[in-house]
């Protein structure tokens, strides 16, 4: 359910000038889902800004998101984290 929205939304927001890749990934599985669920994800223009900086030179940069996975009433089920891979493409360096 949440795989693939950190990578996408970053993509978006960096555009075709980096390579945006999932690194890695992990469940923490806090509580039984028994009514559907919900993730809201938040991706703030500060943290763009740092990819943008620590990419800059061509280095790779990883990182990791976190977004709770929560019922209707707020309840939080699971955690899902996210490692991003970021990285400046050749021509843009």
């Amino acid at each position: 359910m949440a795989d693939p929205f950190w990578m996408l939304l970053i993509i978006q927001h960096l555009g075709k000038d980096h390579y945006v890749w999932d690194k890695a990934g992990t469940i923490d599985f806090v509580a039984p889902g028994r009514a559907d669920v919900y993730a809201h994800f938040k991706l703030e223009p500060a943290v763009l800004d740092e990819l943008r900086a620590a990419a800059a030179d061509g280095e790779k940069v990883l990182r990791w998101f976190e977004v709770p996975i929560k019922t209707a009433d707020g309840e939080v089920v699971a955690i899902v984290r996210k490692q991003i891979y970021v990285r400046l493409k050749p021509k843009n360096r």
